[in-house]
Parts: C-alpha cells; sequence; structure tokens
C-alpha cells in the first residue's frame, strides 16, 4: 500500500504541488529517498527517524521508500520533513490513511518533534486555497499562511503530536489570525533636509512617477539622507502590490513571525555586494536585493563602487520589471518591479565641481570615476540631478522645510490619477506613469505642436535614444499630473529635458 501527502516545490514564488509517495514493503531494512532531493532534503530522513521516536513511535523494521513526484523535478528545503513523517504514520496506521487527503503539508521537524518555521508559507497556502486544499504548517508559520483568506482550513502546531491529535480529532488545534507588522517610530521626515529646493522636488516628482533617480554631488551634501526620505512620501501597498511583497519576502524568509506590512520595501545594498545577491541566484536560487525591493525603493549608495558587471546586470530587471534567473537544469524568475535611487560622488576625490576645491587627481578623476556605470545603465535613469554641498546659511536658518506629509498627499493625488488614467485605457496592471510601455505614454501624453518642437530640438542636439525620449515623456507626464493639468504642456517637457540633461547628454 503506498500512501500519498500533498506538499510544494517553490520556483521563483509560483508553488508547485510535490505529491510525496510513502512505501513499507517486506525487505532488508532500509530508507530510500527518491525523487531528485537536495541534501537538506535526503538528510530528513534522519529527523523523521528521531522526531517520530520522540513522539513514540518507531519505524519498523521493513523496507520503507519515499519519493517525490514528479522525479525530474529538483527538490530543496527541509519543508519536506513534516509531509514524509505524515506519510510514514499515514502507512504504519497511527493516523487515517484519508486524513491528510485535503491538506497540502510543509514544515520542519526538530529531533525533539517540534515544528520549525520555514520559508514560503504564503505561496504554499495561496497554491493549496487554488486546489481547494487546507494546508498544515508550523505554528510561527500560521499568521503568515492566514492572509491567503478565511476560506482555507489551516492546521498551525507547534509539534508533530499535535498534529497528529489535530488530525485524529483528540485536540482540535485553533485557527491562526493574520498578524501585521507596526513599525516602531515614524519614517524620516523630509523636514529634517536644509536647503537642496531643487533635490526636494526631484525627489517628489520621482516618488510620483516611480522614476528612477540618480544624486550626484560632494561627501556631505545630504544625497543619503534624501534617499532615506523617499519612502515617507511614498503612499502605502495596495492589496495587490502587498501580495506580491509577501509572497517574495514568504520565499525569502524574511516575513518576522508571519507577519506582513504595508510599507514599501526600502533596500540598501553594501557596494561589496555579489551578483547573486543583487539580482538573485546562487547555488539555491533564491530572489535577491532587486527583487526583494519589489514594489519598492532600491537604493545604491556610492554607485560607482559596484562592480561594473553587477550594475549591468540591473539592465534587465529595470526594463522589464522581472528578472529571470536561468540555470542548466531550471529557469526561474522573480517580479522586481523597483524604483531605483541611486548616488554617487562627482569623481574619487568626491569634491570635483566644487566652488574652491581642485580635483587632487587632475582633470580626468571625474570622467574615470563616472566611466565605471555604464551608459546603458544611465539611460534607464529618469532624473538626474546634482546635488550641491550645503551653504553655511542653510544650516544656520531655523525655518524646517516642509513636511513629509504635505509632500505625500501630493503624491498620492498624482498617483491615483495615474492610476485611473491607466484603468480607464484598459491597462489596470500599469499603477505609475514609470511603467508605462512606450505606445502606451505616447498616447497618453499626445505633446502639442510647441511640446513637439522642444522634445525634437533636443533629441536631435543631445542624440536622446528612443529609451531617453519616451522616459522623458513619463516625466512630463508625472509633472503634468503633480500640477493637476489634464494635458502636458511645453513647461512639463522642458523641466522633463532638465532632469535629464542637466548632468550631460543621455
Amino acid at each position: 500500500m503506498v500512501t500519498r501527502v500533498t506538499t510544494v516545490a517553490f520556483q521563483g514564488i509560483e508553488a508547485v504541488p510535490v505529491d510525496v509517495q510513502v512505501q513499507i514493503a517486506p525487505g532488508h531494512p532500509n530508507f530510500f529517498l527518491v525523487g531528485l532531493p537536495d541534501k537538506a532534503v535526503k538528510e530528513s530522513s534522519e529527523r523523521v527517524r528521531a522526531a517520530l521516536t520522540s513522539t513514540g513511535l518507531g519505524l519498523p523494521p521493513k523496507r520503507i521508500t519515499v519519493n517525490l513526484a514528479p522525479a525530474d523535478l529538483p527538490k530543496e528545503g527541509s519543508h519536506y520533513d513534516l509531509p514524509i513523517a505524515l506519510g510514514l504514520m499515514a502507512a504504519m496506521g497511527a493516523i487515517p490513511s484519508d486524513a491528510l487527503d485535503r491538506f497540502m503539508v510543509l514544515g520542519e521537524l526538530a529531533l525533539d518533534g517540534r515544528l520549525s518555521p520555514v520559508a514560503g508559507v504564503l505561496p504554499a497556502a495561496i497554491a493549496a486555497q487554488g486546489r481547494d486544499l487546507g494546508l498544515v504548517c508550523p505554528a510561527a508559520c500560521g499568521p503568515e499562511a492566514a492572509w491567503a483568506g478565511e476560506a482555507i482550513d489551516i492546521v498551525a502546531a507547534d509539534t508533530l503530536l499535535a498534529i497528529v491529535n489535530h488530525l485524529t480529532g483528540h485536540q482540535l488545534a485553533p485557527r491562526p489570525s493574520p498578524k501585521r507588522w507596526l513599525a516602531s517610530g515614524a519614517l524620516p521626515d523630509l523636514a529634517d533636509v536644509r536647503g537642496q529646493e531643487v533635490a526636494r522636488r526631484a525627489l517628489e516628482v520621482a516618488a510620483a512617477g516611480g522614476h528612477n533617480m540618480l544624486m550626484i554631488g560632494p561627501p556631505g551634501a545630504g544625497k543619503s539622507m534624501l534617499a532615506a526620505r523617499l519612502p515617507s512620501i511614498l503612499p502605502p501597498l495596495d492589496p495587490r502590490e502587498l501580495l506580491d511583497v509577501s509572497m517574495i519576502q514568504s520565499i525569502a524568509g524574511e516575513l518576522a513571525d508571519g507577519a506582513i506590512s504595508d510599507r514599501r520595501p526600502f533596500r540598501t545594498p553594501h557596494h561589496s555586494a555579489s551578483m547573486a545577491a543583487l539580482v538573485g541566484g546562487g547555488l539555491k536560487v533564491r530572489p535577491g536585493e532587486v527583487s526583494l525591493a519589489h514594489n519598492g525603493v532600491l537604493f545604491l549608495d556610492e554607485l560607482p563602487e559596484f562592480a561594473p558587471q553587477v550594475l549591468d546586470s540591473l539592465r534587465q530587471p529595470l526594463e522589464s520589471g522581472e528578472t529571470v534567473i536561468a540555470r542548466a537544469n531550471a529557469r526561474v524568475s522573480y517580479p522586481s518591479r523597483v524604483q531605483l535611487v541611486a548616488a554617487m560622488n562627482p569623481c574619487k576625490c568626491g569634491m570635483a565641481g566644487s566652488p574652491g576645491h581642485t580635483c587632487r587627481r587632475g582633470p580626468a578623476c571625474a570622467a574615470d570615476y563616472q566611466a565605471r556605470v555604464s551608459g546603458p545603465f544611465l539611460d534607464r535613469i529618469d532624473i538626474r540631478i546634482d546635488v550641491p554641498a550645503v551653504s553655511a546659511a542653510d544650516m544656520i536658518a531655523p525655518a524646517r522645510g516642509e513636511p513629509s506629509a504635505d509632500v505625500a498627499e501630493r503624491v498620492a493625488a498624482a498617483r491615483d490619477r495615474q492610476r485611473r488614467r491607466y484603468m480607464e485605457a484598459g491597462h489596470p496592471q500599469v499603477l505609475t506613469n514609470a511603467a508605462a510601455g512606450p505606445t502606451l505614454i505616447e498616447a497618453v501624453v499626445a505633446p502639442d505642436r510647441e511640446s513637439q518642437a522642444l522634445l525634437l530640438q533636443a533629441a536631435e542636439r543631445f542624440n536622446l535614444s528612443a529609451r531617453a525620449y519616451h522616459r522623458v515623456l513619463k516625466v512630463a507626464r508625472t509633472l503634468a499630473d503633480l500640477a493637476g493639468a489634464e494635458k502636458v504642456a511645453r513647461a512639463h517637457v522642458a523641466e522633463a529635458l532638465s532632469y535629464r540633461l542637466n548632468l550631460g547628454a543621455a
């Protein structure tokens, strides 16, 4: 007789059903685990054996075969422990053979039978709901699974014995409740920024349209300070965005205590980050920083200090909003619709172009330093601004700048206009101007004759690429949305071009 338990394997954020087949047959006592298991899955046989012994149930001295089907799909992770253990118990008659027919199971076992949390419970719960199944998982993952909806039957317990008691009806485990993460303290406020009116305006435009942004200036000018305050003017995640973000965080094991938050992700990888850390990959393919920042902000400080090949690996995610990781035996994709914010010094010594300072390395220092960032990568950045050093007068002035709450209201109003516009145009998946495709943005901008003439003049003079042309249109449309204007005027196009060209040709 063969008993079956349903669990999952993860391909990106997709949970693929896996059939755990358990057979106990006469023969030489042995435990065989087949179906392309990795090292962690192979070691589950020892964890399962010890956990069953701690529960008071020993394995019979027979030939035990566990098959993870489909057999040609690689299996990774420790979440196969619990389905294997329950499959063995069903095969031995410790629990009814049909008790697991309506459940999907995942969880890691400790040697004493306790259940440890595992990654990917939220995507697994959503997959179980799609197949009209319940979910069995560790208690620590219960609040995370509960976000899949009230209709799904969730069994979350601390120990293997508690799971068995629930399945046999001796002691029912309470259904977990969804948990929301409440951040402690307020976000950094824009009112703390002294001076930098141009940079504040550019930051508001970037937030309103979801545009990528680059700040160049000397050390201490406030670039990192400005970037850290971008989340304070961004609107909270809507339900659809929240689900996407939480699924990625679940796969990466970054949902603390199963709680989710509607704050947009803000990721700040160090400039020594490898390509696998930034875009994902590794021996066991995992999402990288660009995917963990999905629907949020990816801040790259000291941009030229990143390895050039690492930066260039971001070109495809920035363009398509998706990271595709290809391996010889697998192809995995993660959503990566991010708002890139980058900061850099003008040269290696950091003071090139500053009044009263002379670059110690000579005129070529700035050019050599900025050349570490490739042209195709810069072409994907909509807004580029110069952030000069803050003057002593700005620092001494007692007046505080405009608070984030006021700016956030204008940003929210502009984003609402964009959402309604693209929904009426039949593109509900497009929420910001930055996410609109070339054909769509041309249709919604429809520049007048004066604006077209200005665009043509700029394109010919500065050799704008087709991508740069459309990104100027996107920024111009955002400027019009911030002003509450239905039509994009020449002034909006001129300001959009100034953000594109004030640091040189595109």
